[in-house]
């Protein structure tokens, strides 16, 4: 099946921290081993936020995204099992599979991966994106774009949950109701795991968090945090397991202080100031603090899943109406400010070429990206 590509596209630019405008860019086209994908939908992650809006991508001239939907516009040379015009989900990132960590089944730790966080490859904030052919997956029948959109998030917190331990009867507490907070509590009760305790400063992420499921929300002010004298003191509310989701370093440090004995807390969000740790509580009551970062083996295959499965809240996690790519710069502030509760998804198209979103509410704002 052929399909006539355009010379260009409209992509959305990183220029300066906070400032992403659009510009024309030339399609790319697919080399051996690549498959252009048509975007439909692309959700604004919490690293979007770190590397646009404070400036980790660096240099000008970036397009960021990589929660994207979309449709096969063209293969290159030796792709095989894909056909133009089939919707496909963006996945990991191929890896090694013969380092240690890879045959243990932790891809996200293959010794052999290459790049990071902030490193410019172009994204799919823009309207055609390039990938590997070995990085997507079909979207399953009865998902639309809007929704498969949520699977690289869903797959980062599955991960994170992965990483807990966590059990059916466990106590559990999500700090944070942002994107990927919002989606660990949803994924957390689809499992039968809880009760779930989410804690949230912002009001309309508190409430999402109990249409989710969250059998309690408090307010970060509500936390027992001791002194570094009393490390063998327990809160009275104290969890066997905490995900932290906001990477904020207060967050982090209250975290900490609502574990049980022997429990477990999991950094799942990224931030720039470093907490401090008593190690005296850390020993005397057998703690575990383990970091999380993107996916389990088989994350985006449960995290397809899990968003096809009855009753899964998708539509809950989505913002209400999407933002076109000239309305980025204004969609990461107001993440950053916590104006969001659901995921945002960007399309490719500006405002003045159809129906798009007015941005985000000014009401309620709250802490954290993730």
């Amino acid at each position: 099946m052929e399909n006539v590509l355009p010379e260009v596209m409209p992509a959305a630019v990183y220029r300066r921290p906070g400032v992403v405008e659009v510009e024309e860019r030339p399609v790319p086209r697919p080399g051996p081993g690549r498959v252009l994908v048509e975007v439909e939908h692309c959700g604004i992650c919490g690293s979007d936020v770190h590397l646009l809006l404070e400036g980790w991508a660096g240099t000008a001239g970036f397009v960021a995204g990589h929660e994207f939907t979309g449709m096969v516009a063209a293969v290159g040379e030796g792709v095989t099992g894909w056909e133009v015009g089939e919707p496909v989900v963006g996945g990991a990132a191929p890896r090694c599979g013969r380092c240690r960590r890879c045959i243990e089944g932790k891809p996200s730790q293959c010794e052999n991966r290459e790049g990071s966080i902030a490193d410019a490859v172009d994204g799919a904030f823009a309207r055609y994106v390039l990938v590997d052919s070995g990085s997507l997956l079909r979207v399953p029948s009865g998902l639309t774009s809007r929704q498969a959109a949520l699977a690289e998030p869903l797959a980062v917190a599955l991960h994170g949950i992965t990483r807990s331990g966590v059990v059916p009867g466990d106590r559990v507490m999500v700090l944070g109701a942002g994107p990927i907070g919002a989606l660990t509590i949803a994924a957390l009760v689809a499992r039968g795991i809880g009760p779930v305790i989410a804690v949230e400063p912002g009001a309309r992420r508190a409430r999402l968090a109990r249409v989710l499921g969250a059998a309690e929300v408090l307010h970060p002010s509500d936390l027992e945090v001791f002194p570094m004298w009393e490390p063998e003191r327990i809160a009275d509310g104290a969890v066997h397991v905490v995900l932290e989701c906001s990477g904020r370093k207060e967050a982090i440090e209250a975290g900490f202080n609502q574990l049980r004995q022997g429990g477990t807390l999991v950094l799942v969000g990224a931030g720039v100031e470093a907490p401090a740790f008593d190690p005296n509580r850390l020993l005397l009551n057998e703690l575990h603090v383990v970091g999380s970062f993107v996916y389990d083996r088989d994350g985006f295959e449960h995290a397809l899943e899990l968003l096809a499965s009855d009753g899964f809240p998708t539509d809950q996690l989505i913002e209400a109406e999407d933002v076109p790519l000239d309305r980025i710069s204004e969609a990461l502030a107001g993440l950053a400010e916590g104006r969001y509760a659901g995921k945002v998804m960007v399309v490719p198209r500006t405002s003045g070429s159809g129906s798009a979103a007015a941005g985000p509410s000014r009401g309620d704002a709250a802490g954290g990206v993730a």
